[in-house]
């Protein structure tokens, strides 16, 4: 079994740079693609950062220029750097992780982050 557990959210004033962590726990051989998603209230969840295993990286429009996806293979993590924050960044952001083997990729718990003008 795989668990995915976010850190560092919170309620953060609109500039704010907080630092989102994820860890993967459990039987794992190696991970493939890691990402961000969020999902605001009454929104559909988004996309709004990857990076393979070699650390090629995709963002989101909405996120490219003030956050960064970064990852540490030996430590199954992977983080997200928010500078720049606005109001509209409000969400719940959610891990994902492409464990190899598995037959389909995990979510971790999802973490709020609160923007507050």
């Amino acid at each position: 079994q795989v668990q995915l557990v976010e850190s560092g959210g919170g309620l953060v004033q609109a500039g704010g740079s907080p630092r989102l962590s994820c860890v993967a726990f459990g039987s794992i051989f190696s991970i493939n693609d890691m990402g961000w998603y969020r999902q605001a209230p009454g929104k559909q969840r988004e996309l709004v950062a990857t990076i393979t295993s070699g650390g090629r990286t995709n963002y989101a429009y909405s996120v490219k220029g003030r956050f960064t996806i970064s990852r540490d293979n030996a430590k199954n993590t992977v983080y997200l750097q928010m500078n720049s924050l606005k109001p509209e960044d409000t969400a719940v952001y959610y891990c994902n992780a492409d464990i190899t083997g598995a037959r389909l990729a995990y979510w971790g718990q999802g973490t709020q982050v609160t923007v507050s003008s």
